[in-house]
Protein backbone atom coordinates (compact mmCIF):
# COMPACT_ATOMS: atom_id res chain seq x y z
CA UNK A 1 0.00 0.00 0.00
CA UNK A 2 1.36 3.48 -0.91
CA UNK A 3 1.77 6.34 1.61
CA UNK A 4 -1.35 8.05 2.53
CA UNK A 5 -1.57 11.93 2.69
CA UNK A 6 -3.19 13.23 5.66
CA UNK A 7 -6.92 13.91 4.82
CA UNK A 8 -9.80 15.78 6.97
CA UNK A 9 -12.87 14.11 6.88
CA UNK A 10 -15.79 15.11 8.71
CA UNK A 11 -13.68 17.00 11.08
CA UNK A 12 -11.41 13.72 11.55
CA UNK A 13 -7.96 13.50 10.26
CA UNK A 14 -7.21 10.49 7.82
CA UNK A 15 -3.61 10.14 6.91
CA UNK A 16 -0.47 8.20 7.88
CA UNK A 17 -0.70 8.77 11.10
CA UNK A 18 -3.80 6.88 11.30
CA UNK A 19 -4.96 3.79 9.25
CA UNK A 20 -8.28 3.33 11.02
CA UNK A 21 -10.99 5.03 8.80
CA UNK A 22 -9.20 3.50 5.79
CA UNK A 23 -9.00 -0.18 6.97
CA UNK A 24 -13.09 0.40 8.12
CA UNK A 25 -15.42 -1.75 7.70
CA UNK A 26 -17.49 0.78 5.61
CA UNK A 27 -14.78 1.38 3.45
CA UNK A 28 -13.88 -2.74 2.87
CA UNK A 29 -17.90 -3.10 2.31
CA UNK A 30 -17.62 -0.58 -0.11
CA UNK A 31 -14.66 -2.14 -1.75
CA UNK A 32 -16.27 -5.55 -2.18
CA UNK A 33 -19.39 -4.44 -3.13
CA UNK A 34 -17.75 -2.61 -6.71
CA UNK A 35 -15.97 -6.08 -7.35
CA UNK A 36 -18.64 -7.89 -6.71
CA UNK A 37 -21.14 -5.35 -9.24
CA UNK A 38 -17.32 -5.38 -11.62
CA UNK A 39 -18.49 -9.50 -11.92
CA UNK A 40 -22.18 -8.92 -12.32
CA UNK A 41 -21.47 -6.03 -15.15
CA UNK A 42 -19.26 -8.06 -16.90
CA UNK A 43 -21.75 -10.85 -17.10
CA UNK A 44 -24.00 -8.11 -18.29
CA UNK A 45 -21.39 -7.20 -21.58
CA UNK A 46 -21.25 -3.52 -19.71
CA UNK A 47 -17.59 -4.18 -18.90
CA UNK A 48 -15.65 -6.72 -21.13
CA UNK A 49 -12.23 -6.51 -22.00
CA UNK A 50 -11.30 -4.75 -19.08
CA UNK A 51 -13.38 -1.91 -20.77
CA UNK A 52 -15.87 0.15 -18.64
CA UNK A 53 -15.35 1.08 -14.33
CA UNK A 54 -17.67 1.86 -11.67
CA UNK A 55 -17.37 3.82 -8.14
CA UNK A 56 -19.13 4.53 -5.30
CA UNK A 57 -18.98 6.75 -2.50
CA UNK A 58 -18.06 5.32 1.23
CA UNK A 59 -21.64 5.47 2.96
CA UNK A 60 -21.14 6.88 6.12
CA UNK A 61 -23.85 8.76 7.94
CA UNK A 62 -21.69 10.93 10.04
CA UNK A 63 -20.09 12.37 7.02
CA UNK A 64 -22.13 14.89 4.44
CA UNK A 65 -21.87 13.34 0.71
CA UNK A 66 -19.69 15.80 -0.87
CA UNK A 67 -17.04 14.96 1.89
CA UNK A 68 -17.43 11.12 1.54
CA UNK A 69 -14.11 9.30 0.34
CA UNK A 70 -14.33 7.44 -3.20
CA UNK A 71 -13.97 4.16 -4.14
CA UNK A 72 -12.86 3.70 -7.49
CA UNK A 73 -12.09 0.36 -9.84
CA UNK A 74 -8.92 -0.06 -11.70
CA UNK A 75 -8.43 0.47 -15.53
CA UNK A 76 -6.63 -2.59 -17.17
CA UNK A 77 -8.07 -5.05 -14.52
CA UNK A 78 -10.17 -8.42 -15.94
CA UNK A 79 -13.57 -7.02 -14.66
CA UNK A 80 -14.73 -10.34 -13.85
CA UNK A 81 -11.74 -11.36 -11.99
CA UNK A 82 -11.64 -7.83 -9.94
CA UNK A 83 -11.18 -8.48 -5.69
CA UNK A 84 -11.63 -5.77 -3.26
CA UNK A 85 -7.88 -5.30 -2.63
CA UNK A 86 -7.32 -3.83 -6.72
CA UNK A 87 -9.75 -1.08 -5.42
CA UNK A 88 -8.16 3.05 -5.47
CA UNK A 89 -9.43 5.05 -2.58
CA UNK A 90 -10.05 8.69 -3.50
CA UNK A 91 -10.06 11.81 -1.19
CA UNK A 92 -13.59 13.43 -2.14
CA UNK A 93 -10.94 15.79 -4.45
CA UNK A 94 -9.18 13.08 -5.73
CA UNK A 95 -6.29 12.86 -4.45
CA UNK A 96 -5.22 9.21 -3.65
CA UNK A 97 -5.42 7.78 -0.34
CA UNK A 98 -4.87 4.07 -1.01
CA UNK A 99 -3.43 2.14 -4.26
CA UNK A 100 -3.68 -1.61 -4.52
CA UNK A 101 -0.59 -3.41 -4.35
CA UNK A 102 1.29 -5.19 -7.29
CA UNK A 103 -0.65 -7.99 -9.28
CA UNK A 104 1.22 -11.48 -9.27
CA UNK A 105 1.34 -10.74 -13.29
CA UNK A 106 2.47 -8.41 -14.62
CA UNK A 107 3.90 -7.32 -11.32
CA UNK A 108 2.45 -3.97 -11.39
CA UNK A 109 0.00 -2.22 -9.31
CA UNK A 110 -3.26 -1.56 -11.52
CA UNK A 111 -3.92 2.42 -12.54
CA UNK A 112 -6.49 4.01 -11.50
CA UNK A 113 -9.72 4.40 -13.67
CA UNK A 114 -9.18 6.08 -17.02
CA UNK A 115 -12.52 7.69 -16.20
CA UNK A 116 -11.69 9.12 -12.83
CA UNK A 117 -12.06 12.74 -13.55
CA UNK A 118 -15.11 11.97 -15.70
CA UNK A 119 -16.37 10.22 -12.28
CA UNK A 120 -15.23 13.43 -10.08
CA UNK A 121 -17.24 16.03 -12.34
CA UNK A 122 -20.09 13.68 -11.88
CA UNK A 123 -19.57 13.82 -8.00
CA UNK A 124 -19.17 17.45 -8.02
CA UNK A 125 -22.08 18.66 -10.00
CA UNK A 126 -24.68 16.10 -9.40
CA UNK A 127 -23.93 15.49 -5.59
CA UNK A 128 -23.85 11.49 -6.97
CA UNK A 129 -23.32 8.79 -4.98
CA UNK A 130 -22.39 6.48 -7.28
CA UNK A 131 -21.31 6.62 -11.10
CA UNK A 132 -21.10 3.99 -13.39
CA UNK A 133 -19.34 3.75 -17.08
CA UNK A 134 -20.41 1.01 -19.45
CA UNK A 135 -19.45 -0.06 -22.86
CA UNK A 136 -22.71 -1.88 -23.17
CA UNK A 137 -23.08 -2.75 -26.77
CA UNK A 138 -26.50 -1.01 -26.58
CA UNK A 139 -25.30 1.88 -25.26
CA UNK A 140 -22.59 2.21 -28.09
CA UNK A 141 -24.86 1.35 -31.10
CA UNK A 142 -27.89 3.27 -30.00
CA UNK A 143 -25.67 6.63 -30.82
CA UNK A 144 -25.10 5.29 -34.15
CA UNK A 145 -29.26 5.18 -35.84
CA UNK A 146 -28.08 8.99 -36.62
CA UNK A 147 -24.63 10.46 -37.06
CA UNK A 148 -26.20 14.04 -36.73
CA UNK A 149 -28.21 13.28 -32.94
CA UNK A 150 -27.31 15.22 -30.24
CA UNK A 151 -29.74 13.79 -28.36
CA UNK A 152 -31.60 10.56 -27.65
CA UNK A 153 -35.55 10.39 -27.00
CA UNK A 154 -37.75 7.74 -26.05
CA UNK A 155 -41.50 8.10 -24.51
CA UNK A 156 -44.31 5.71 -23.18
CA UNK A 157 -41.95 2.79 -22.27
CA UNK A 158 -42.72 1.15 -18.94
CA UNK A 159 -39.00 1.38 -18.13
CA UNK A 160 -38.75 4.88 -17.80
CA UNK A 161 -40.08 4.75 -14.78
CA UNK A 162 -37.01 3.39 -13.17
CA UNK A 163 -35.08 6.64 -14.32
CA UNK A 164 -35.20 9.52 -11.45
CA UNK A 165 -37.85 11.99 -12.56
CA UNK A 166 -39.34 10.59 -14.51
CA UNK A 167 -42.82 8.72 -15.53
CA UNK A 168 -44.65 6.53 -17.80
CA UNK A 169 -45.68 9.17 -19.90
CA UNK A 170 -42.88 11.04 -20.05
CA UNK A 171 -39.96 11.91 -22.47
CA UNK A 172 -36.65 10.57 -21.47
CA UNK A 173 -33.60 12.59 -23.02
CA UNK A 174 -30.40 11.43 -23.17
CA UNK A 175 -27.70 14.12 -24.00
CA UNK A 176 -24.51 12.90 -26.63
CA UNK A 177 -21.46 13.60 -26.83
CA UNK A 178 -18.77 12.94 -29.01
CA UNK A 179 -15.59 10.75 -28.55
CA UNK A 180 -12.36 10.94 -28.00
CA UNK A 181 -8.87 9.24 -28.35
CA UNK A 182 -8.46 9.65 -24.69
CA UNK A 183 -11.01 9.09 -21.45
CA UNK A 184 -10.08 11.99 -19.65
CA UNK A 185 -10.41 14.73 -22.64
CA UNK A 186 -14.47 13.74 -22.38
CA UNK A 187 -14.64 15.65 -19.09
CA UNK A 188 -15.27 18.97 -20.38
CA UNK A 189 -18.06 17.46 -22.86
CA UNK A 190 -19.49 16.01 -20.03
CA UNK A 191 -19.68 18.68 -17.68
CA UNK A 192 -21.34 20.98 -20.39
CA UNK A 193 -23.76 18.32 -21.43
CA UNK A 194 -24.67 18.18 -17.74
CA UNK A 195 -24.99 21.97 -17.87
CA UNK A 196 -26.98 22.04 -20.47
CA UNK A 197 -29.14 19.00 -19.64
CA UNK A 198 -29.75 19.67 -15.13
CA UNK A 199 -32.16 16.82 -15.57
CA UNK A 200 -30.38 14.06 -17.09
CA UNK A 201 -28.61 11.25 -14.58
CA UNK A 202 -26.67 9.93 -17.82
CA UNK A 203 -24.88 11.20 -20.67
CA UNK A 204 -24.10 8.78 -23.59
CA UNK A 205 -20.69 8.93 -26.03
CA UNK A 206 -20.95 8.43 -29.40
CA UNK A 207 -19.38 4.87 -30.53
CA UNK A 208 -18.43 3.82 -26.99
CA UNK A 209 -21.04 3.64 -23.86
CA UNK A 210 -22.24 5.64 -21.37
CA UNK A 211 -21.52 7.00 -17.97
CA UNK A 212 -24.74 6.93 -15.27
CA UNK A 213 -24.85 8.12 -11.86
CA UNK A 214 -27.42 8.19 -9.34
CA UNK A 215 -27.82 8.75 -5.16
CA UNK A 216 -26.94 5.86 -4.19
CA UNK A 217 -25.31 2.92 -5.72
CA UNK A 218 -28.67 1.26 -6.00
CA UNK A 219 -30.22 4.08 -7.82
CA UNK A 220 -27.13 4.22 -10.19
CA UNK A 221 -27.63 0.53 -11.15
CA UNK A 222 -31.37 0.71 -11.13
CA UNK A 223 -31.04 3.37 -13.53
CA UNK A 224 -28.16 1.41 -15.04
CA UNK A 225 -30.36 -1.61 -16.29
CA UNK A 226 -33.56 0.44 -17.09
CA UNK A 227 -31.07 2.64 -19.52
CA UNK A 228 -29.94 -0.24 -21.24
CA UNK A 229 -32.78 -1.98 -21.58
CA UNK A 230 -34.37 1.20 -22.80
CA UNK A 231 -32.02 1.36 -25.59
CA UNK A 232 -31.92 -2.19 -26.53
CA UNK A 233 -35.77 -1.51 -27.14
CA UNK A 234 -34.65 1.24 -29.54
CA UNK A 235 -32.33 -0.37 -31.94
CA UNK A 236 -35.59 -3.37 -31.82
CA UNK A 237 -37.79 -0.83 -32.85
CA UNK A 238 -35.76 0.98 -35.61
CA UNK A 239 -35.05 -2.63 -36.99
CA UNK A 240 -39.20 -2.70 -37.46
CA UNK A 241 -39.51 0.88 -38.88
CA UNK A 242 -40.95 1.66 -36.06
CA UNK A 243 -40.42 5.34 -33.70
CA UNK A 244 -39.54 5.04 -29.75
CA UNK A 245 -39.85 8.92 -29.49
CA UNK A 246 -43.48 9.32 -30.23
CA UNK A 247 -46.48 7.90 -27.76
CA UNK A 248 -47.84 5.64 -30.38
CA UNK A 249 -44.58 4.02 -31.87
CA UNK A 250 -45.52 4.35 -35.23
CA UNK A 251 -43.31 4.00 -38.64
CA UNK A 252 -40.57 5.98 -38.60
CA UNK A 253 -40.68 9.55 -39.69
CA UNK A 254 -37.25 10.60 -39.99
CA UNK A 255 -36.07 14.22 -39.12
CA UNK A 256 -32.26 15.28 -39.34
CA UNK A 257 -30.45 16.30 -35.81
CA UNK A 258 -33.06 14.26 -33.60
CA UNK A 259 -32.61 10.91 -32.60
CA UNK A 260 -35.77 8.88 -31.01
CA UNK A 261 -35.32 5.62 -33.73
CA UNK A 262 -35.29 7.45 -37.10
CA UNK A 263 -32.32 7.96 -39.03
CA UNK A 264 -32.38 10.40 -42.19
CA UNK A 265 -34.59 12.06 -44.25
CA UNK A 266 -33.72 15.48 -46.40
CA UNK A 267 -36.01 18.69 -45.30
CA UNK A 268 -37.58 20.52 -48.07
CA UNK A 269 -35.34 23.05 -49.17
CA UNK A 270 -36.04 25.16 -52.09
CA UNK A 271 -34.43 24.95 -55.29
CA UNK A 272 -31.15 27.20 -54.82
CA UNK A 273 -32.00 27.89 -51.01
CA UNK A 274 -29.47 27.03 -48.42
CA UNK A 275 -30.70 25.35 -45.19
CA UNK A 276 -32.16 28.77 -43.83
CA UNK A 277 -34.39 28.54 -46.55
CA UNK A 278 -36.87 30.64 -47.43
CA UNK A 279 -40.53 31.03 -46.68
CA UNK A 280 -43.50 32.80 -47.87
CA UNK A 281 -43.79 36.01 -45.48
CA UNK A 282 -47.42 36.05 -45.29
CA UNK A 283 -50.23 33.36 -44.07
CA UNK A 284 -53.71 33.06 -43.27
CA UNK A 285 -52.68 31.94 -39.54
CA UNK A 286 -49.43 32.21 -37.86
CA UNK A 287 -49.08 30.55 -34.61
CA UNK A 288 -46.82 31.58 -32.03
CA UNK A 289 -45.54 29.97 -29.06
CA UNK A 290 -44.67 32.03 -26.02
CA UNK A 291 -41.44 31.60 -23.80
CA UNK A 292 -38.51 32.20 -25.57
CA UNK A 293 -40.35 33.38 -28.82
CA UNK A 294 -42.99 36.57 -27.99
CA UNK A 295 -41.68 36.72 -24.02
CA UNK A 296 -38.13 36.05 -22.56
CA UNK A 297 -37.55 33.01 -20.89
CA UNK A 298 -36.47 34.66 -17.91
CA UNK A 299 -39.77 36.06 -17.42
CA UNK A 300 -41.07 32.84 -17.38
CA UNK A 301 -38.64 30.95 -14.64
CA UNK A 302 -37.59 34.12 -12.70
CA UNK A 303 -40.90 35.94 -12.46
CA UNK A 304 -44.22 33.55 -13.35
CA UNK A 305 -42.78 30.45 -11.82
CA UNK A 306 -41.06 31.22 -8.54
CA UNK A 307 -44.92 33.79 -7.99
CA UNK A 308 -47.04 30.74 -8.30
CA UNK A 309 -44.98 28.03 -6.33
CA UNK A 310 -44.71 31.02 -3.61
CA UNK A 311 -48.11 31.48 -3.10
CA UNK A 312 -49.88 27.99 -3.67
CA UNK A 313 -50.93 27.49 -0.10
CA UNK A 314 -52.46 30.99 0.22
CA UNK A 315 -54.18 30.78 -2.71
CA UNK A 316 -55.84 27.70 -2.19
CA UNK A 317 -56.56 28.43 1.54
CA UNK A 318 -58.15 31.83 0.48
CA UNK A 319 -60.15 29.87 -2.55
CA UNK A 320 -60.28 26.73 -1.15
CA UNK A 321 -64.44 26.32 -0.96
CA UNK A 322 -64.71 28.11 -4.76
CA UNK A 323 -66.20 26.09 -7.74
CA UNK A 324 -63.04 27.17 -9.56
CA UNK A 325 -60.61 26.15 -6.74
CA UNK A 326 -62.44 22.84 -6.07
CA UNK A 327 -62.23 22.32 -9.80
CA UNK A 328 -58.25 22.47 -9.80
CA UNK A 329 -58.76 20.45 -6.72
CA UNK A 330 -60.17 17.93 -8.37
CA UNK A 331 -57.76 17.86 -11.79
CA UNK A 332 -54.56 17.49 -8.88
CA UNK A 333 -56.12 14.46 -7.48
CA UNK A 334 -56.40 12.70 -10.64
CA UNK A 335 -53.48 13.66 -12.07
CA UNK A 336 -51.38 13.08 -7.95
CA UNK A 337 -52.90 9.14 -8.81
CA UNK A 338 -51.83 8.84 -12.51
CA UNK A 339 -48.31 9.50 -10.76
CA UNK A 340 -48.35 7.60 -8.19
CA UNK A 341 -49.27 4.53 -9.84
CA UNK A 342 -46.69 5.64 -12.41
CA UNK A 343 -43.93 6.20 -9.71
CA UNK A 344 -43.20 9.90 -10.59
CA UNK A 345 -40.91 11.54 -7.69
CA UNK A 346 -42.39 14.06 -5.85
CA UNK A 347 -45.77 12.28 -5.54
CA UNK A 348 -47.49 12.53 -2.55
CA UNK A 349 -50.93 10.70 -1.66
CA UNK A 350 -53.67 13.26 -1.17
CA UNK A 351 -56.30 12.63 1.74
CA UNK A 352 -59.32 12.67 1.42
CA UNK A 353 -61.54 15.73 2.49
CA UNK A 354 -62.61 14.08 5.50
CA UNK A 355 -59.02 14.48 6.64
CA UNK A 356 -59.42 18.68 6.75
CA UNK A 357 -58.41 21.24 4.86
CA UNK A 358 -55.10 21.46 6.25
CA UNK A 359 -54.20 18.15 5.25
CA UNK A 360 -55.48 18.67 2.22
CA UNK A 361 -53.78 22.05 1.14
CA UNK A 362 -50.07 20.52 2.40
CA UNK A 363 -50.81 17.93 0.62
CA UNK A 364 -51.42 19.43 -2.95
CA UNK A 365 -48.59 22.11 -1.89
CA UNK A 366 -46.49 19.34 -2.05
CA UNK A 367 -47.17 17.91 -4.82
CA UNK A 368 -47.54 21.16 -6.90
CA UNK A 369 -43.80 22.24 -5.79
CA UNK A 370 -42.60 19.04 -7.14
CA UNK A 371 -44.12 19.48 -10.64
CA UNK A 372 -42.90 22.88 -10.66
CA UNK A 373 -39.44 21.76 -10.05
CA UNK A 374 -39.82 19.26 -12.94
CA UNK A 375 -41.16 22.11 -15.08
CA UNK A 376 -44.02 19.41 -16.22
CA UNK A 377 -46.67 20.62 -18.92
CA UNK A 378 -49.52 19.37 -17.78
CA UNK A 379 -53.27 20.56 -17.70
CA UNK A 380 -53.62 19.95 -13.82
CA UNK A 381 -50.77 22.07 -12.65
CA UNK A 382 -50.92 24.70 -15.55
CA UNK A 383 -54.83 25.66 -14.65
CA UNK A 384 -54.03 26.40 -11.21
CA UNK A 385 -50.97 28.66 -12.09
CA UNK A 386 -52.94 30.24 -14.42
CA UNK A 387 -55.80 31.08 -11.25
CA UNK A 388 -52.88 31.88 -9.20
CA UNK A 389 -50.96 34.72 -11.87
CA UNK A 390 -55.21 35.89 -12.16
CA UNK A 391 -54.98 37.12 -8.55
CA UNK A 392 -51.44 38.25 -9.00
CA UNK A 393 -52.40 40.16 -12.18
CA UNK A 394 -55.52 41.88 -10.63
CA UNK A 395 -53.64 43.10 -7.76
CA UNK A 396 -50.51 44.52 -10.13
CA UNK A 397 -48.20 42.38 -8.41
CA UNK A 398 -47.39 41.10 -12.20
CA UNK A 399 -47.01 42.50 -15.36
CA UNK A 400 -46.34 40.58 -18.82
CA UNK A 401 -43.35 41.03 -20.98
CA UNK A 402 -43.06 40.90 -24.23
CA UNK A 403 -39.91 41.56 -26.61
CA UNK A 404 -40.10 45.11 -28.39
CA UNK A 405 -41.07 43.65 -32.00
CA UNK A 406 -43.70 41.77 -30.65
CA UNK A 407 -46.36 44.91 -30.38
CA UNK A 408 -45.44 46.18 -33.88
CA UNK A 409 -45.29 43.17 -35.73
CA UNK A 410 -48.58 41.93 -34.49
CA UNK A 411 -50.43 45.40 -35.39
CA UNK A 412 -48.95 44.62 -39.01
CA UNK A 413 -50.53 41.49 -39.34
CA UNK A 414 -53.63 42.29 -37.80
CA UNK A 415 -53.69 44.85 -40.77
CA UNK A 416 -53.09 42.60 -43.04
CA UNK A 417 -55.37 40.51 -41.99
CA UNK A 418 -53.67 37.87 -41.25
CA UNK A 419 -54.89 35.83 -37.65
CA UNK A 420 -52.26 35.36 -34.79
CA UNK A 421 -52.78 32.55 -32.31
CA UNK A 422 -50.94 32.17 -29.42
CA UNK A 423 -49.85 27.75 -28.63
CA UNK A 424 -48.90 27.76 -25.03
CA UNK A 425 -48.04 24.74 -22.26
CA UNK A 426 -49.02 27.30 -20.22
CA UNK A 427 -53.29 27.63 -20.05
CA UNK A 428 -55.19 29.64 -21.92
CA UNK A 429 -56.30 31.91 -19.08
CA UNK A 430 -52.66 32.49 -18.39
CA UNK A 431 -52.06 33.35 -22.29
CA UNK A 432 -54.76 35.78 -21.69
CA UNK A 433 -53.69 37.25 -18.61
CA UNK A 434 -50.50 37.93 -19.88
CA UNK A 435 -50.71 39.50 -23.73
CA UNK A 436 -53.60 41.52 -21.82
CA UNK A 437 -51.49 43.08 -19.20
CA UNK A 438 -48.05 43.80 -21.38
CA UNK A 439 -45.22 46.52 -20.89
CA UNK A 440 -46.70 46.87 -23.99
CA UNK A 441 -50.50 47.44 -22.86
CA UNK A 442 -53.23 44.98 -23.74
CA UNK A 443 -52.84 42.96 -27.15
CA UNK A 444 -55.23 40.86 -27.22
CA UNK A 445 -57.34 42.65 -29.92
CA UNK A 446 -54.77 41.54 -32.21
CA UNK A 447 -55.11 37.89 -31.32
CA UNK A 448 -57.46 35.44 -32.76
CA UNK A 449 -57.41 32.55 -30.18
CA UNK A 450 -55.64 31.07 -27.70
CA UNK A 451 -54.17 26.91 -27.42
CA UNK A 452 -52.83 25.18 -25.01
CA UNK A 453 -51.92 21.36 -23.92
CA UNK A 454 -55.59 20.26 -24.13
CA UNK A 455 -55.49 20.18 -27.73
CA UNK A 456 -51.97 17.58 -27.16
CA UNK A 457 -48.26 17.58 -26.11
CA UNK A 458 -46.28 20.64 -28.17
CA UNK A 459 -43.87 18.30 -29.33
CA UNK A 460 -46.35 15.95 -31.15
CA UNK A 461 -47.34 15.98 -34.71
CA UNK A 462 -50.94 15.28 -33.57
CA UNK A 463 -51.56 18.49 -31.85
CA UNK A 464 -50.66 20.45 -34.22
CA UNK A 465 -53.08 18.50 -36.89
CA UNK A 466 -55.70 19.31 -34.29
CA UNK A 467 -54.66 22.92 -34.26
CA UNK A 468 -55.03 23.29 -37.85
CA UNK A 469 -58.15 21.49 -37.92
CA UNK A 470 -59.54 23.65 -35.86
CA UNK A 471 -58.60 26.66 -37.86
CA UNK A 472 -60.22 25.38 -40.45
CA UNK A 473 -57.32 26.33 -43.21
CA UNK A 474 -57.52 24.45 -46.90
CA UNK A 475 -53.89 22.93 -45.74
CA UNK A 476 -51.82 22.66 -43.02
CA UNK A 477 -48.99 24.91 -44.44
CA UNK A 478 -51.00 27.89 -44.80
CA UNK A 479 -50.11 27.92 -41.06
CA UNK A 480 -47.02 29.71 -39.66
CA UNK A 481 -45.79 28.27 -36.58
CA UNK A 482 -43.35 30.57 -34.74
CA UNK A 483 -41.29 28.57 -31.64
CA UNK A 484 -37.78 28.44 -30.01
CA UNK A 485 -37.99 24.47 -29.48
CA UNK A 486 -36.18 22.66 -32.28
CA UNK A 487 -38.81 19.80 -31.20
CA UNK A 488 -41.77 21.87 -31.50
CA UNK A 489 -40.53 22.78 -34.25
CA UNK A 490 -40.34 19.31 -35.97
CA UNK A 491 -43.68 18.27 -34.93
CA UNK A 492 -45.33 21.15 -36.27
CA UNK A 493 -43.19 20.37 -39.66
CA UNK A 494 -44.17 16.85 -39.68
CA UNK A 495 -48.18 17.85 -39.35
CA UNK A 496 -47.50 20.20 -42.68
CA UNK A 497 -47.24 23.72 -41.44
CA UNK A 498 -44.34 26.12 -42.27
CA UNK A 499 -41.40 26.85 -39.16
CA UNK A 500 -39.60 29.39 -38.27
CA UNK A 501 -37.69 29.11 -35.07
CA UNK A 502 -36.76 32.23 -32.94
CA UNK A 503 -33.89 32.98 -31.58
CA UNK A 504 -33.74 35.16 -28.30
CA UNK A 505 -31.58 35.81 -25.57
CA UNK A 506 -31.66 33.13 -23.49
CA UNK A 507 -32.84 30.58 -25.93
CA UNK A 508 -31.22 26.99 -25.73
CA UNK A 509 -29.27 26.58 -28.74
CA UNK A 510 -30.03 24.44 -31.89
CA UNK A 511 -28.67 21.55 -33.13
CA UNK A 512 -26.16 21.52 -36.10
CA UNK A 513 -27.77 21.46 -39.40
CA UNK A 514 -31.42 21.56 -37.75
CA UNK A 515 -32.66 22.82 -41.62
CA UNK A 516 -35.05 25.69 -40.64
CA UNK A 517 -35.51 29.16 -41.32
CA UNK A 518 -34.03 31.69 -37.76
CA UNK A 519 -35.34 34.70 -36.84
CA UNK A 520 -33.94 37.12 -34.40
CA UNK A 521 -37.20 39.83 -34.35
CA UNK A 522 -40.63 39.18 -35.39
CA UNK A 523 -40.23 42.07 -38.21
CA UNK A 524 -38.42 39.61 -40.16
CA UNK A 525 -41.37 37.44 -41.15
Amino acid sequence: MAAVPAVAVNGVKVGSASQLYLESKAVKDTKSLISDLCRQFYNLGWVSGTGGSITIKVHDDSIPKPHQLIVMSPSGVQKERMVPEDMYVLSPEGSFLWEPSPKPYPHKPPKCSDCGPLFLKAYDMCNAGAVIHSHGIESCLVTMLNPLSKEFRITHMEMIKGIKGHGYYDELVVPIIENTAYEFELTESLAKAIEAYPKTTAVLVRNHGIYIWGDSWISAKTQAECYHYLFDAAIKLHQLGLDCSTPDHGPIRNVKGVLGCGGHISTSVKAGADSNHEIEPLRRCIVLDIEGTTTPISFVTEVLFPYARGNVGKHLSATYDTAETQDDIKLLRSQVQDDLKQGVVGAVPIPSDDAGKEDVIAALVANVEAMIRADRKITALKQLQGHIWQTGFENNELEGVVFADVPEALEKWHALGTKVYIYSSGSRLAQRLIFGNTNYGDLRKYLSGFFDTTVGNKREARSYVEISDSLGVDKPSEILFVTDVYQEAVAAKAAGLEVIISIRPGNAPLPDNHGFKTIKSFLEI
